[in-house]
């Protein structure tokens, strides 16, 4: 009787342990779930988009020469006595640049002078000859035939004369011509040659090379398709008056720095380069501090501004299978993959053609941290901002 007793107690104290336990439980699992769907969004930084006015750039890779690109070469032949100068020296219009050996040349010089001398006195014995016949002549004590014959040979002295001093002219102008003197103000190239060194008018290389930089020329190509949309879009009737208005270009260097000085695009070739199917232009650009040398590259960049553009921060992006996406947010703060066409770039924005318009909010960042169906809280961000910071 006690056995059966306790073994009722037993089992009616289980029971009670195990519904107990199942209360408990479900009462947690109860909790938990309120407790999840009470849990707040997260919050991320939301873009509304607006059209803006834009300017976006053309770029051409380009290469600088001076306005004047000179080879220095040598009038005379002979050995070179000193060189004055040094690679990269910037050298003014008249500087001397080199001295060749100028024996020869003014021993030219001497033997003209003295021919010179020969030949005058030659023509004063002749002009004593006229004068002395002339006299006589006219009181028939000789024939004029004589006189015309003393003229004759003054005219020949005279004209030995005359061919004396162009002798002497041109021995001069070789002696000159071994001072091999500066024809621009400029900065000179490598130069091959060393003291010693014999030069002539038929040596292959040149002394060396001035570049006149003061200013210089830009040299960069359009293709075919570049060329067609310049003269269609580019108002003007003849090509004159559109290059008039291509508006002044920057260069980049090939650091990526801007030249502080804007240029002009000012001539445009006659024809296409049969072998590259491009047509070359030239920008002129400022350069009195010297900064640009001829041979250097960097990359044209030609303005173009867009009104009403819709612009999108690149850091608002990812790419995916070679397509651009952002993460709209909808009415309900909802979050989805949106892929937009991209027109154009310009500083650390994207133009925006299809996908989005003004209007339309993004997530401006921490886009790794969502996916498609997230609910947020969008905290506002300003577009005049973020390009301020840029």
């Amino acid at each position: 009787m006690n056995f059966k007793n306790n073994y009722k107690a037993v089992t009616i104290f289980t029971l009670s342990l195990v519904a107990g336990t199942l209360l408990l439980t479900r009462c947690t699992k109860s909790e938990g779930g309120e407790a999840a769907a009470a849990a707040p969004a997260q919050q991320f930084p939301v873009l509304v988009l607006a059209q803006k006015q834009a300017t976006t750039y053309q770029e051409f890779s380009t290469t600088i020469e001076g306005i004047q690109d000179i080879e220095i070469r040598p009038q005379v032949s002979g050995y070179i006595d000193r060189i004055l100068v040094d690679e990269g020296a910037y050298v003014q219009k008249g500087q001397t640049l080199f001295i060749i050996n100028d024996r020869i040349y003014r021993e030219a010089h001497n033997t003209a002078n003295a021919r010179l001398a020969t030949a005058k006195a030659n023509l004063a014995t002749a002009e004593l000859n006229v004068e002395k016949i002339k006299p006589l002549v006219s009181n028939n004590v000789v024939s004029d035939v004589q006189l015309k014959e003393a003229e004759a040979a003054r005219d020949a002295a005279q004209a030995s004369v005359n061919e004396a001093l162009a002798l002497v002219q041109s021995a001069s102008i070789n002696v000159g011509y071994t001072s091999v003197k500066a024809p621009a103000d400029g900065y000179l190239g490598k130069i091959p040659f060393k003291t010693g060194s014999l030069v002539s008018m038929s040596t292959v290389e040149p002394l060396t090379v001035l570049s006149a930089v003061k200013a210089v020329y830009a040299y960069f190509s359009f293709s075919e398709v570049d060329f067609l949309n310049f003269t269609k879009n580019i108002p003007g009737k003849t090509l004159e008056e559109k290059l008039r208005q291509i508006p002044p270009v920057a260069l980049a260097l090939a650091d990526n720095s801007i030249y502080p000085h804007t240029g002009k695009v000012e001539i445009v070739s006659g024809q296409f380069n049969d072998q590259t199917g491009a047509i070359a232009f030239r920008a002129i650009f400022p350069n009195a501090d010297g900064l640009l040398r001829s041979g250097l590259t960097g990359k044209i960049r030609i303005p173009r501004v867009v009104d009403g553009a819709v612009i999108v921060p690149q850091e608002s992006t990812f790419e995916l299978q070679d397509k651009v996406f952002v993460l709209a947010v909808d009415a309900k703060n909802m979050v989805t993959s949106t892929p937009i066409g991209v027109a154009d770039r310009f500083e650390n924005f994207y133009l925006v053609s299809t996908g989005v318009k003004s209007g339309d909010r993004i997530v401006y960042a921490g886009l790794d941290k969502l996916r498609d169906g997230t609910v947020i809280d969008p905290q506002p961000v300003s577009l005049d901002s973020l390009q301020k910071g840029k």
